[in-house]
Parts: structure tokens; sequence; C-alpha cells
């Protein structure tokens, strides 16, 4: 049986209360404290994996390991601002952790140059939250469901040109608190006639709801059964992005890399077979996602990779910090739109 390791109860020192000030005026001590007692793994280290990093050292977690075994090339210079322009050639993980480590002293910054895929299942016990990018599909499976287990959060994102996904798995009970406007209940004594007598919000004040939220797994939302009438019922008010998802993650399992500029010609034809192939197999209609996209899911937009980065690594710090709702499983962004939907 394995064992996960043995978590010592977080202090916040008078240092990190002065470096976390505003964060603690924010969403309270309670929160900050849990913060800084979490350990994440962030696995894959192009641009988005750099903005979820710099946002998780700012929040200050108690350690963050960067995981990628991929070498620094010109691609990564361009969208990934941890790695400076003369470590091309060397590991992305080791490249990116002095200035990683710069951004935040406090928070413990390792740098681990293997493959996430050569990680046994006792690797990922050693953290309370897992973060995936750049990750094939059985990957993700595989890592959701040894964590799921033990109830250590997942979270998955990538960004593929102006597109981008984040996925999370927080489990079956996830708790948190939220911020509330409070509700003033009249007196019993007050005789100012009918309207005196209801309950009012007060805007001045704020109460913390505790809540809880159920999370299903990543094999499960992307195995959904588009035959069943509930599936069916639901299809309208799916987002289009989530099967544009399935498309490219098939393109990441079939060639082993995502869609390249440099072989935009035979990358296109290929989307567009996979696209056709993936609607089939799912079982809806082949109308539901155009040609459109093909010409916009190539490299990693910076851009793209900024709002992705600043959404996922809040969803991480809410999540560990149990404060405000999550989201529930999905959200995806479209740049072309300027929009984000769940």
């Amino acid at each position: 049986m394995i064992d996960t390791i043995e978590k010592e109860d977080p202090v916040i020192t008078e240092e990190e209360a002065a470096q976390y000030d505003r964060q603690i005026r924010l969403w309270g001590l309670d929160a900050q404290t849990r913060l800084r007692g979490s350990r994440v793994l962030l696995a894959g280290l192009g641009g988005l994996g750099a903005e979820v990093a710099k946002n998780l050292i700012l929040a200050g977690v108690k350690s963050l390991t960067l995981l990628d075994h991929e070498k620094v090339s010109e691609e990564t210079c361009r969208a990934q601002f941890l790695v400076p322009v003369t470590a091309q050639g060397k590991n992305r993980a080791e490249a990116s952790l002095e200035r990683a480590q710069n951004l935040n002293p406090m928070v413990e910054v390792h740098a681990d140059p293997g493959r996430v895929e050569d990680k046994p299942d006792d690797f990922f016990l050693d953290f309370d939250t897992v973060c995936l990018t750049g990750c094939s599909r059985d990957l993700m499976v595989r890592v959701d469901q040894i964590c799921s287990q033990r109830k250590i959060k997942v979270f998955c994102g990538d960004v593929y040109g102006y597109y981008g996904y984040m996925f999370c798995n927080l489990g079956k009970e996830h708790s948190y608190v939220e911020e509330k406007p409070k509700i003033v209940k009249p007196t019993k004594d007050s005789n100012d006639g009918p309207e005196a007598k209801k309950s009012k919000v007060d805007p001045n004040e704020t109460t913390l709801v505790k809540k809880t939220s159920s999370f299903c797994t990543l094999k499960e939302a992307l195995e959904v059964d588009w035959t069943s009438e509930k599936a069916k019922a639901g299809l309208k008010r799916t987002p289009v992005d989530y099967f544009l998802l399935h498309v490219l993650l098939k393109f990441r399992t079939d060639k082993g890399r995502d869609p390249d500029p440099q072989s935009f010609t035979g990358d296109s034809q290929l989307l567009r077979q996979i696209r056709d192939d993936v609607l089939e197999t799912l079982a809806v209609s082949s109308d539901l996602l155009n040609d459109d996209f093909i010409s916009y899911c190539f490299s990693e937009m910076s851009p793209v990779c900024a709002v992705m980065g600043g959404v996922l690594g809040q969803e991480v710090v809410k999540a560990l910090s149990q404060r405000d709702a999550p989201h529930r499983n999905f959200f995806f962004f479209d740049g072309r739109k300027g929009n984000g939907h769940g």
C-alpha cells in the first residue's frame, strides 16, 4: 500500500504576512495559510505552463515542482518568459528555474527534467495538486484516476493557437466558502409596516457561506454517450469547443505533437479528417464543427497563454485555499471572439 507524505500544519510567519498582506486582506488568513501548506506539481513548461507557474509562485504556495523533459527551442523562447534566449537546447524545467524562483524566494521551486509519462503512480501522491499541460489524453486520464482515488486535486490545460481550455477534478465533495451580501432580518418588535418586516440585503456587510461541489473524472467528462436522451438534451448547451478539444487531443495522440505551422498544409488536411472521424465516433452532427477552426489552432499564442494561465492559476488558488466557487470541470476560451465559457 502506498502512503502519501505526512504534512505539517502550515504557519504564516511575520515576513510572509507582510509579503502576502494584500492577498490576506482579499481572501483571509485561513485561505493564505492553506495555500502556504500546499505542494503543487506542474507538468509542461511551455507558454501556458510558465504563466501558471508565475501565478502560483506569486500566490505563495509552499512548493512548486516544474516537470518537463523537453528542450528549449526557438518557439519556446517566443511563448515562454521564464527561459532566457541563451538557453536554447537546455532542459525547459531547469532553464525556467532561476527566473521562477526569483519571483518569490519564499516558495520552494524545484526542477525535474524527467518525463511525466515515466513517473510511477506513487510519484504523484507527494502533491496536493497536480496540474498537467501539454500532455496526451491517455496520460491525463491515468493521472486523474490515480489522484482522484487519493483526493488529490487535478487540473489539465492547453493552448492551441487562439483556443484554450482548462479541466479540473476536485473530487466527489469539494468544500469551500463563498462571500455573500449579508441578509438583515427584521426585528420582532418592528412596527413600521409590512415592508419593514421583510429581510433585506445590507450592501455594506458580507458573510461567508459554506458550500460543496461534486466533480466527475476526466474520463467521464470525455466519454459522454451522445446517443443517450440526457446527452442529446444537453447538446445545445455544450460549447462547440468541447468537440474541438476532442479533435486536438486526437491529433496529439496520433502525431505525438500539436499542429505545426511549418506543416500547415498537411496538418490542416489531417485536422479536417480527424474532425470528421471524431464527430462520427461521437455520433454527433458533422456540421457541429466547421472548417473555420483549422487556421486558428497552430502554436501557442502568448496572449491566449496569459488569459488561460490567469484562469488556470486562479482556479488552483481557489481550490487550495477553499475560497470561492470553482469552475465545474471545463472552461474554454476562444481568442477570436475574446470570450470564455464553462
